[in-house]
């Protein structure tokens, strides 16, 4: 009996413990939310200040503020723990990028986007295939001498394409969108596209045995990515597509707009979530969901849930990449990965220079030849890049940012032995220090470098918008192409005829003879676009146009109208 007693009150003290455990645990959970909530809250008004007086931009604030935090907490805790939250990939992936990507999609200036759409390609897929390439051999040279010897082929890969991802949120910061419209696009455009290709490429790897890597298998890398690349972005396009086609059937405005606005961003979510499901990559689909959505869903819903919509979406992604820099910041100070590289100053120091220094030939290798393959492929003077320009773009993307990061832990996490470990580490700190070092030092300079290398003296004026004669065709006038070049603008009485451009704009649909087609590809594609577009898409699905057009009928200035609707639909922010 005695005996039985004993074993229950051990029983009974060990529940206890664990229960106080769990409840010590949970109490330090909600100390860590509090804390980080209120360090989000002091980094946006700091960042607000700080920005204010132009000394610094809202994401060299949160990383700053977040290494603060990491090291009183260091400090607080006697070298135990430098983190209030521990960074977790898949917290990053499938609750913080979504909405930043979203945003970007849905606000994204669709008019400049597909004006310089060739160009963004080009930086965005072959650019990161040309970083990569160069990153990669360059890896596989470096590391050795640094003391990273017998480096797997697929983590040498991995590397390159870590390397490969940039982060141009400091650059955006300081780019007027507005004066500098196609330096803008072809920053922004780059960014999402070149995560996109980031991840795509860094996933199409993941499944092969490199140890019997034979010609057939980079074929089967190549299919597997353009199978990712466009399944990914078919996927976007059609969560988009229905979301419009539910709330154009259903029109939940009619009784609450709480409805329409709820099932906006849970299909969002949802284009995100259904290609992590089939194991695509949701960067592309909830980019392209989101141009989808501002193109048909949001000219379906009431006025007051597009104003609510468009504030969340912003909002939303605001609050994402401000967490984003602040946690990165707190982890760079992690004690245990610093341990656990054992790495001296001097390799340190090394291993960041010589990575920066891959990083730069990588992006200047891709940068001014694709430049220079994009202003032969395109007619427009306006539309060509110039060498400052190029200088500009070429810097934008030295920065790496959470997406690095975020790869780094997916592909260098793994156990091993002493050696796996501490070459592991040793690359995770590193992608940190890279980080750091080219958001804190190169985001400080592109202010400076941007006035200096393109003042305003230097960027292109561009004329007030054409205001169409109110007598002329609403038809006529409803086929400008989106894509058109500035210089090739209406005039009040007309294009002149004669001309390839005046004949297209005055209402002929196709060129007769192949000069033609070459001389305005991206009009008559365009064109061609619109006309399916308002048969066949808007009808099923909305559209702000199509919803007005009739209305517009019976307005005293019908072109003027279409015109104030169109830049509201495709130049919205």
């Amino acid at each position: 009996m005695a005996v039985g007693d004993g074993v229950l009150g051990v029983a009974h003290s060990t529940s206890l413990k664990a229960s106080e455990l769990e409840g010590n645990a949970e109490h330090m959970t909600v100390v860590s939310i509090c804390l980080f909530v209120s360090l989000l809250c002091a980094c946006i008004v700091v960042g607000h200040l700080l920005e204010e007086n132009q000394w610094t931009n809202q994401c060299e604030t949160a990383l700053l503020l977040g290494l603060g935090t990491g090291i009183i907490v260091l400090i607080a805790s006697k070298g135990y723990s430098s983190h209030v939250l521990k960074f977790n990939e898949e917290l990053f992936f499938i609750y913080l990028l979504p909405p930043i990507i979203f945003n970007a999609g849905f606000s994204v200036k669709k008019k400049e986007f597909f004006r310089n759409f060739i160009a963004i390609m080009l930086f965005g897929i072959v650019g990161v295939f040309i970083s990569f390439a160069i990153i990669s051999v360059g890896t596989w040279l470096l590391f050795p001498k640094l003391g990273l010897k017998n480096l797997p082929v697929r983590d040498i890969l991995a590397i390159g394409v870590i390397f490969s991802a940039t982060d141009s949120v400091c650059t955006l910061q300081v780019l007027d969108q507005d004066s500098t419209p196609m330096l803008y696009s072809l920053v922004f455009g780059e960014g999402v596209v070149n995560d996109a290709t980031s991840v795509v490429l860094f996933r199409a790897f993941q499944t092969y045995n490199f140890d019997h890597f034979t010609p057939l298998d980079g074929l089967k890398i190549g299919g597997n990515f353009l199978y990712l690349f466009f399944t990914s972005t078919v996927l976007g396009i059609v969560s988009g597509l229905v979301s419009a086609y539910i709330i154009r059937k259903i029109y939940f405005g009619r009784e609450s707009t709480d409805r329409e606005i709820a099932i906006m961003i849970l299909m969002a979510y949802l284009s995100y979530t259904f290609a992590e499901l089939f194991e695509l990559t949701g960067i592309l689909s909830v980019f392209f969901c989101g141009i989808m959505m501002s193109h048909y869903t949001w000219h379906n819903v009431t006025e007051h849930s597009r104003t609510t919509t468009k504030h969340t979406f912003a909002t939303m992604s605001f609050i994402a990449e401000v967490f984003i820099f602040l946690y990165v910041g707190m982890d760079a100070v992690d004690i245990d990965k610093w341990r656990r590289t054992q790495s001296s100053f001097r390799e340190s120091a090394g291993l960041l220079g010589g990575l920066m220094f891959i990083i730069m030939l990588g992006r200047a290798a891709f940068v001014f030849p694709l430049s220079a393959c994009s202003n032969f492929m395109t007619n427009s003077p306006r539309a060509k890049i110039n060498l400052r320009q190029m200088s500009i773009i070429w810097w934008a993307g030295l920065m790496r940012g959470a997406v690095s990061i975020a790869l780094a832990f997916n592909q260098f996490t793994m156990e091993g032995d002493a050696q796996r470990i501490y070459q592991n580490a040793t690359v995770i700190t590193s992608t940190i220090t890279v980080v750091l070092t080219s958001t804190i030092v190169f985001g400080t300079l592109t202010s400076p470098l941007i006035a200096w290398l393109y003042p305003p003296q230097h960027r292109p004026t561009h004329p007030s918008k054409t205001v169409i004669s109110p007598t002329a065709s609403l038809n006529s006038h409803f086929h400008i192409p989106l894509l058109h070049d500035e210089e090739q603008q209406d005039t009040e009485d007309g294009p002149q005829d004669g001309t390839t451009v005046g004949r297209f704009f005055a209402g002929i649909p196709r060129p007769h003879n192949a000069t033609a087609l070459i001389t305005a590809p991206r009009s008559t594609i365009h064109d061609a676009w619109r006309k399916f577009d308002d048969a066949f898409m808007r009808p099923k699905f909305g559209g702000k146009c199509y919803e007005r057009i009739h209305s517009h009928k019976n307005s005293k200035n019908p072109s003027q109208d279409l015109d104030d609707d169109e830049d509201e639909e495709y130049d919205q922010s």
